[in-house]
């Protein structure tokens, strides 16, 4: 029987292996990974064992989100796996002032475009020169859908709040390059989703 408090995400379930052999290839060789919204707390549950050489910190702002990280974290029982922290992505100051990476799976389109664009701002903040933000998740490409499921999910998004939607990664990109973020690497992923690969870019005097 799951612990009562440990959430089960099918879409972070189906994800996770995929999304671990992109990030096996992207990530630092070593230093502390950064997950914003990292909902259940699957994804780190899954990866800190496998990523001796790195830290991960799992955040979210969601209380349930944050007693479900710390239950699978605690079912685990790895030691690079750190206890979660509330982080609220569109605020100033985070709770981690350094990180090597910064990975976000499917929260941008669940989530007003501000808190995208806090992402972008605070993901510049915490990295170092070369440090690597990764995006997961849907994406249109030049201002249309990649597939008949992203339009229609993307349709439904705007219909539960008209602040919601599958953002465009020529924007995205575009919004990340005004912080020195520079999309370096694209993979295409299961289900019509997209990893995407920004490197920090040196610092403008």
């Amino acid at each position: 029987m799951m612990h009562a408090r440990r959430l089960d995400f099918p879409a972070t379930r189906r994800n996770r292996e995929p999304l671990f052999e992109v990030l096996s290839r992207w990530l630092p060789a070593s230093g502390l990974v950064l997950e914003v919204a990292a909902g259940s707390g699957q994804h780190g549950a899954a990866f800190a064992p496998r990523l001796p050489h790195h830290r991960w910190q799992p955040t979210d702002l969601d209380p349930a989100h944050l007693a479900s990280i710390d239950a699978w974290r605690e079912a685990v029982g790895t030691q690079n796996l750190l206890p979660a922290l509330a982080l609220d992505a569109t605020a100033d100051d985070w709770p981690v002032a350094a990180a090597d990476a910064v990975m976000c799976a499917n929260m941008i389109h669940i989530a007003p475009w501000a808190a995208c664009e806090g992402l972008l701002r605070g993901s510049a903040r915490v990295l170092p020169e070369g440090g690597v933000l990764v995006l997961y998740g849907p994406f249109h490409r030049g201002g249309q859908p990649t597939s008949e499921s992203n339009a229609a999910f993307d349709a439904d998004l705007r219909a539960r709040d008209a602040r919601w939607g599958v953002r465009d990664l020529d924007v995205v990109a575009a919004e990340a390059a005004r912080h020195g973020l520079v999309q370096t690497d694209l993979q295409a992923m299961p289900a019509n989703n997209l990893c995407v690969r920004f490197e920090k870019g040196p610092s403008v005097a």
